[in-house]
């Protein structure tokens, strides 16, 4: 992942969280530019700042990296609920996941 890359993650996971650039920086305690300049690629956050960035955002940095899942906070909830499941219903979860990506 390279700097523009990094950019278009924040940018699409704040996206998907429904939030504003200006309403993330000043959540997180910053200036108001503050996502929006790590968007443009205008500057980079420190290590502490992407861990606030992961705080922000509920996902953890490997989250953040893995450009693979659209929608880190959305599977981690989806994986806490399978946790809870037997395995019959594992089974049929499976079954069903199977059939939706074979259409």
């Amino acid at each position: 992942m390279d700097e523009k890359d990094f950019s278009l993650r924040i940018a699409t996971l704040r996206t998907k969280k429904g939030v504003s650039a200006r309403d993330m920086s000043l959540s997180m305690g910053q200036n108001p530019g503050y996502i929006n300049n790590i968007e443009s690629g205008k500057s980079m956050p420190s290590l502490t700042g992407i861990f606030y960035i992961c705080d922000y955002l509920r996902i953890t940095p490997s989250e953040l990296f893995d450009v693979g899942v659209e929608n880190p906070e959305k599977l981690k909830g989806i994986i806490e609920d399978l946790r809870k499941l037997n395995d019959k219903q594992l089974d049929t979860i499976s079954a069903l996941v199977k059939d939706i990506i074979n259409k």
